[in-house]
């Protein structure tokens, strides 16, 4: 199966911004206005990340769900600052079709649990922001890809598999806006680990980066920086990876 092409949308107060690595966020307009651009040309879902609620513990994009569940027909995914089952329905009530999981889930592992038996393990994903910090050793970090967690990758993925996560994306902090290609030694040693859907992020800025993947064991490719600078278009994307 050819995997989904997932535009993510990282958004701080109400604008759409973009960094490298994480970080030197630049301010790009209107998320609601990208996500319907992008829902025209065919992408196969849109990934909404609050990229400061970790920090504040809350997430704002209410009223950008509410916008964009208006005038896209394809699954949402909703990220930042879920920090409870309510915070969850809040967010699935309003549009999102998934919810996405990441600091809150390093900090209370539980919830990837309760949030999956009440919704079902299809509406949870648990993104993995991932740093490599030794000759063989990636890391999960939180808050953004600011802290450091002391938890190897691998093992990760397993327990929030164990505990109901019904899809991983995978993405690499070093890789992440630099269009320097995907992290393939990351994503070779984590795929054939994971048993749900499968999803890499960071790095693509043209067709040879789709090139040099090996498809098998992955479900969907989510790209920010390769999208927001037309530096491919969604056709493209898909077009190269039918060619694999």
């Amino acid at each position: 199966m050819i995997p989904r092409v997932i535009a993510r949308l990282d958004i701080k107060g109400e604008k759409l911004i973009k960094g490298i690595q994480l970080d030197g966020l630049k301010t790009l307009g209107n998320p609601n206005v990208f996500a319907l651009k992008y829902y025209k040309e065919g992408i196969d879902e849109i990934f909404l990340v609050d990229i400061v609620a970790s920090l504040y513990g809350r997430n704002n994009l209410i009223d950008v769900i509410r916008n964009s569940a208006k005038n896209i027909f394809i699954p949402i995914i909703v990220g930042g600052g879920i920090r409870s089952e309510d915070n969850a329905y809040e967010i699935l009530k309003n549009g999102a079709d998934k919810i996405s999981l990441n600091t809150a889930a390093v900090e209370n592992p539980k919830l990837v649990e309760k949030i999956s038996k009440r919704f079902g393990s299809q509406c949870v994903t648990v993104t993995i922001e991932v740093n490599k910090v030794d000759e063989n050793k990636w890391e999960v970090f939180t808050h953004n890809g600011t802290k450091r967690t002391n938890i190897e990758v691998k093992e990760w993925m397993k327990k929030v598999i164990d505990l109901g996560a019904g899809e991983i994306i995978l993405n690499s902090i070093e890789k992440d806006g630099t269009k320097n290609g995907f992290d393939i030694e990351l994503i070779n040693i984590t795929k054939n680990l994971c048993s749900v859907p499968f999803v890499i992020s960071g790095g693509l800025a043209k067709t040879d980066h789709i090139n040099d993947l090996e498809l098998n064991g992955i479900n969907g490719i989510c790209s920010g920086t390769a999208l927001h600078y037309n530096l491919m278009k969604v056709k493209e994307i898909k077009n190269s990876l039918k060619r694999k």
